[in-house]
């Protein structure tokens, strides 16, 4: 079963009703006890970095959610924000992630923009996932997401960018490792790449 972590923001109904066209079971989850009765997780965001950490952090469960992903190695799916609060930090805000991916969230310099090129980063656009990673099989040789986002993950380790985009200049739209999967990207606006997506999250 994947649950969606309910901390009070993101587009957690329109990820739930792709779950429920798909036939696969999927819960919202609002404690702790509802995180551990989860085989896999999905952690939405939107708005401000500041904001989504501070809304997380008073859920009563930010504990329970380290210790499903670090400890008990469940999968997780970081979404938009989702995925910038995995980093350590963020150019956004002050305070810290979740840091379950050695990397930071930088904003988009106008400097670094092609003419005609506008922040937010926002539309359809095309992203060239690796083609080892679980949550991108079976996506076709066109592969294309809906983007919102003015801020975007730098990793650590190139090992840990699992998707790439063009926007002014290459940046990872994915990241992460082992258990742990982010995109900056939204898959519940993504029609059929974005279905076939968290399709692929419920056999990771």
């Amino acid at each position: 079963m994947i649950a969606i972590v309910d901390y009070g923001l993101g587009n957690i109904q329109a990820i739930a009703n792709i779950y429920k066209k798909l036939n696969i079971e999927c819960s919202v989850a609002r404690s702790a006890a509802e995180l551990c009765a989860a085989d896999q997780l999905i952690l939405p965001g939107v708005g401000s970095f500041d904001w989504a950490m501070k809304r997380l952090n008073e859920s009563g469960m930010r504990d329970a959610l380290d210790e499903q992903v670090l400890r008990a190695r469940k999968p997780v799916l970081g979404i938009c924000v989702g995925l910038q609060m995995m980093a350590r930090r963020s150019d956004e805000g002050s305070m810290a992630g979740l840091g379950w991916i050695d990397a930071e969230v930088r904003r988009f310099e106008p400097d670094r923009l092609r003419s005609g090129l506008r922040l937010p980063h926002m539309g359809w656009n095309d992203v060239l996932p690796r083609p080892d990673v679980t949550i991108f099989r079976d996506l076709g040789e066109s592969v294309r997401f809906y983007f919102l986002h003015s801020y975007y993950v730098v990793t650590d380790r190139e090992a840990d960018t699992l998707a790439t985009t063009d926007y002014g200049g290459s940046f990872a739209c994915s990241a992460g490792h082992d258990n742990v999967y982010g995109v900056q990207f939204h898959p519940e606006k993504s029609h059929q790449w974005g279905v076939q997506l968290l399709k692929n999250l419920a056999s990771a």
